[in-house]
């Protein structure tokens, strides 16, 4: 559920701090743990590195995201493919189809 309207955007007091720090459009990296943190508008411009659980995944801040959470943008979660051995054979297959097809003269 969203924050209430009245409460107004939550961001993290340290993470503030941090950007205010920082000259407008300074490249250094800014980490984080608080994925739960609202971009603001002061945030714009600046290189924001989101925890996901093992590293930091480097975030530029543009105009799109603010009103979003820094989490929408540090995916947690790391997609390997579905399939197994038997679509390794699959993909190996189709791979060895692409460079017989690729090897042979083409006939005009």
């Amino acid at each position: 559920m969203a924050r209430s309207v009245k409460k107004g955007p939550w961001v993290d007091p340290k993470l503030l701090k941090k950007i205010g720090r920082l000259k407008f459009g300074d490249k250094t990296l800014i980490k984080t743990w608080s994925r739960n943190s609202m971009i603001s508008p002061e945030m714009i411009g600046f290189n924001i590195g989101v925890h996901n659980g093992k590293n930091f995944i480097e975030v530029v801040i543009t105009e799109e995201m603010v009103g979003h959470k820094l989490g929408e943008f540090s995916p947690t979660r790391k997609f390997t493919r579905h399939g197994g051995k038997m679509q390794r054979e699959i993909e190996a297959k189709a791979k060895a189809a692409e460079s017989v097809k690729a090897e042979t003269p083409e006939k005009k």
